[in-house]
């Protein structure tokens, strides 16, 4: 009988409020507590699902040694330091909200830092879990598409000024990234997950529809490490809604077309069309389901203790991609993706903002 996974969330914003919501419905995972600076948003949370509200994760852990996964949904540029300080003091594992960390050093250092106190760290990558995913990675996998050719990602998604001044750290370089860091990262994710590695990319991005310092429009094309190429297309600057988040796959012997509002309908798979119902599903929200299914992983996961679903080498790969778009952008050009070639913004220190969002240490 697997031993049920105790789980607390840091941060109260947007996401959390889904990742409560996928967690109510799970009998090997239990949500205890939330923890937010703001009480204004945490405690109507913690509330909602009969947990207790923090406003110090250091008050949390330590009243809550039976905790085993802190999720990490704060700013995405302190995603590194809480990571650090948890883990450092407290020994848990991560599950930690897209893209990860800002920067590939910083990704490293928290991987290092958890296989030295034998804790794990679990990207969210939920839209893996999507039916239409599964099965043309699936159908990738068997060359049921033959060799992939050409592939492209497209995302036209609705982010007004007023989103970007909720919070001081919305928009900004240090603390968020532009469309393809907030959004567009999930469907980078896809796309090597499905298709294989990037081995190069030319970009260009602009602001077109908000007063922000990071893009809210950006194209790339790309090349494959096997010879085939594409194009990634992401946009917030659509209006009035969230149209679109799709991707497609040309192969030698088949096309494969996964869109909807958050790649959750199979629209053409021409091997054989039957499967397109059978493989699509209706989502609530642009969020989805994979939460609820990456949770039940985790905790199996963890129970049988294996590997994570998403490995080191998985996500870095994911997130020099993003870089590599960004350095790109930058330089006016073609860009090699590694490690080596990062963007100069993204990520780059803000301790004006930090401050806003530290947690005082015990």
């Amino acid at each position: 009988m697997n031993q049920i996974k105790n789980v607390a969330l840091v941060g109260a914003g947007r996401v959390s409020a889904h990742h409560c919501k996928m967690l109510s419905d799970l009998a090997d995972i239990e949500l205890l507590a939330i923890c937010d600076l703001n009480e204004e948003i945490g405690k109507p949370l913690a509330q909602q699902y009969s947990v207790r509200w923090y406003n110090n994760y250091h008050r949390m852990l330590s009243e809550h040694p039976d905790i085993d996964i802190v999720t990490i949904a704060t700013p995405s540029g302190m995603h590194h330091e809480h990571t650090m300080d948890i883990i450092g003091r407290y020994e848990k594992n991560i599950i930690i909200e897209k893209p990860t960390f800002m920067r590939p050093e910083q990704m490293r250092q928290a991987y290092d830092l958890a296989a030295s106190r034998g804790t794990q760290i679990f990207p969210v990558y939920q839209n893996r879990y999507n039916k239409a995913v599964r099965y043309v990675k699936q159908a990738v996998g068997k060359g049921q598409l033959g060799e992939v050719r050409m592939a492209s990602v497209r995302v036209r998604w609705c982010r007004p000024q007023r989103y970007y001044d909720r919070d001081p750290w919305r928009g900004t370089w240090s603390h968020d990234g532009g469309a393809l860091t907030n959004q567009g990262v999930h469907y980078l994710d896809i796309l090597r997950h499905i298709c294989g590695e990037v081995k190069r990319v030319n970009a260009v991005a602009d602001t077109l529809a908000v007063e922000i310092e990071v893009e809210d429009a950006i194209v790339a094309t790309f090349e494959f490490q096997n010879g085939g190429m594409g194009v990634i297309e992401v946009t917030t600057a659509a209006r009035p809604d969230d149209f679109e988040a799709s991707i497609s796959v040309v192969g030698s012997e088949g096309l494969a077309v996964i869109s909807g509002e958050a790649t959750n309908h199979l629209i053409t798979y021409s091997p054989d069309p039957n499967q397109c119902d059978a493989n699509s599903e209706d989502f609530e929200t642009v969020y989805g389901y994979g939460h609820r299914e990456m949770y039940k992983n985790i905790a199996d996961v963890l129970n049988r203790n294996e590997a994570p679903p998403v490995s080191f080498d998985d996500g870095m790969s994911t997130l020099n991609l993003l870089h590599g778009i960004y350095r790109s952008v930058e330089v006016g050009g073609w860009i090699d993706i590694s490690e080596e070639n990062q963007s100069d913004r993204l990520g780059r220190r803000d301790d004006e903002i930090s401050n806003l969002y530290r947690t005082p240490a015990p």
